[in-house]
């Protein structure tokens, strides 16, 4: 793992808050998916995610009590924007999604990791990386970054027949590699 690159996103002022704000309130937070995938490949960094066991209304009030801004147009997903330091990070429950058709899903919040993990696509995506630095990996997304393998977590026709732009995401995907 690159220490120096990883060492870098976790000092930025903004996940410094993030990791604050949590702390304070003895909640845990997590960054997930696309940023930790991102410095494992040495590719700069899009966007910033980040998952919580908290529920949606007590991150709302977590960051009301900070005086954080933040939009919560999706907090029917367990999922809001935040922007410490004016910088943006999305801040999503743990969630498990049930009846999902599509891009439309029926959540069931949760405080356990691995079935947070369960729903995302590709097992690099489902990466979690804790403020004193821990990877946490539940589907062996590390190796499969290394191995340059893009792999859906579950069953491959069943996680399209969810979610048909899964798809689209293996392609764009593949552009990762060389």
């Amino acid at each position: 793992m690159n220490n120096n690159k990883i060492n870098t996103l976790l000092d930025a002022e903004h996940i410094k808050i993030l990791f604050s704000i949590f702390k304070n309130k003895n909640a845990e937070v997590r960054l997930v998916g696309g940023s930790i995938r991102d410095v494992l490949i040495n590719r700069e960094i899009g966007d910033i995610d980040s998952a919580t066991s908290l529920e949606p209304n007590d991150v709302l009030e977590l960051l009301e009590k900070n005086n954080i801004e933040y939009d919560d147009f999706a907090i029917r997903y367990g999922s809001i924007i935040a922007y410490p330091n004016n910088k943006k990070i999305q801040i999503t429950s743990l969630r498990e999604d049930i009846n999902q058709l599509g891009r439309h899903t029926s959540v069931l919040f949760t405080k356990d990791w691995m079935k947070d993990a369960a729903r995302r696509d590709f097992t690099f995506n489902a990466l979690y990386l804790d403020e004193d630095s821990k990877l946490n990996d539940y589907y062996n997304g590390q190796k499969d970054l290394q191995e340059k393998n893009i792999k859906f977590i579950g069953e491959i026709e069943d996680r399209i027949k969810e979610d048909y732009l899964r798809i689209y995401r293996y392609f764009r995907f593949l552009g990762l590699f060389d």
